[in-house]
């Protein structure tokens, strides 16, 4: 990874959790990682915990930002999100996994689009 792409990554996950936040969500945990991987922001929105991964993109020349969560790369999150009820003990009811698309603008705000439930 670039530092570029590394930065961008990074302003993208500001925005998702400040989106969030102003969705009335809790965050709990940010870039959460073990030796299988990451997830980019836990949080609760009202009884639910929610395990959401962030995606930024210049553009969707290439397809969506949540076009990039399929199959494998879904697949391990779940893993993950299991790894990480395990290792803090957290009790959930409901578990959901949603999106969180960035797409930064040129000057200005970025645009936020949350997909809940979106895998």
């Amino acid at each position: 990874m670039t530092a570029a792409s590394a930065a961008l990554g990074a302003y993208g996950e500001r925005c998702a959790v400040r989106h969030l936040v102003g969705a009335g969500m809790r965050v709990v945990d940010r870039n959460w990682r073990c030796t299988h991987g990451e997830i980019d922001i836990i949080a609760w929105d009202g009884d639910v915990l929610v395990f959401c991964e962030v995606k930024t993109r210049r553009s969707d020349a290439f397809g969506t930002p949540a076009d990039a969560v399929v199959g494998r790369k879904a697949r391990r999150l779940r893993r993950l999100a299991a790894q990480w009820l395990r290792t803090t003990g957290a009790h959930a009811g409901e578990v959901r996994f949603d999106v969180v698309e960035v797409y930064p603008a040129r000057a200005g705000a970025a645009r936020v689009e949350h997909l809940q439930a979106a895998f």
